[in-house]
């Protein structure tokens, strides 16, 4: 079966909207989109690199998909590790209101999520990676359907914006499986999930 693999960009508060352009998502009239360029160094490249050669298909959330298909048909270069893969493998979008597609190799879930990613994970040869796609991945984690999880946070407090885990968020807790900081100071740390929080206390056990 294969692993179904997130990775997020977020700030230090937590902020993962608009992480690569002021018009990427001006919901709730946010106006500091584009936060993560600054930081787009060697290092950064190299891991996002890495994860793209993981991939054996896409599972996208529509407002993520709509950026994508707005810009990655535009770069041709095959041996483009980013643009290569997310031109020719296969990509599933979540959405109850796409109907037509217009870029190749699109598939529109409209179903029981659960159930269909579920169905997707049985049969992607390779992982099947989400990228951004906040909501989309808020529900897939509520759902226990994250295998890994990699956050990319970046060096920046924004103070508004919509965030990733928002109150509300199932308590889950993560076994973390390796990390590395960018020279610009992207902090990238990998995650596996691992059920439930465990808790304990620091209180000191009264004497008799």
């Amino acid at each position: 079966m294969g692993k179904l693999v997130l990775t997020s960009f977020v700030t230090l508060d937590g902020v993962y909207q608009a992480p690569g352009g002021p018009q990427e998502d001006p919901r709730d009239g946010f106006d500091q989109g584009g936060w993560s360029v600054p930081y787009g160094d060697e290092d950064f490249g190299r891991f996002i690199d890495e994860v793209f050669g993981r991939v054996g298909a896409f599972l996208l959330g529509r407002r993520t998909y709509d950026i994508f298909a707005s810009y990655w048909p535009k770069v041709t270069d095959p041996a483009d590790p980013v643009a290569g893969k997310l031109n020719a493998l296969p990509k599933y979008v979540a959405s109850a209101t796409l109907t037509e597609p217009k870029w190749a190799g699109t598939s529109v879930l409209s179903g029981d999520l659960a159930k269909e990613v579920t169905a997707l994970k049985e049969t992607t040869d390779g992982e099947l990676q989400v990228h951004g796609s906040g909501a989309l991945a808020r529900s897939l984690l509520g759902l226990d359907l994250v295998d890994t999880v990699h956050l990319l946070t970046f060096p920046v407090v924004l103070g508004a914006g919509r965030r990733l885990f928002a109150e509300g968020a199932v308590p889950t807790a993560f076994r973390h499986t390796g990390g590395r900081v960018t020279a610009a100071g992207v902090s990238i740390q990998s995650y596996d999930l691992a059920g439930r929080p465990e808790y304990g206390t620091y209180e000191l056990p009264e004497t008799s």
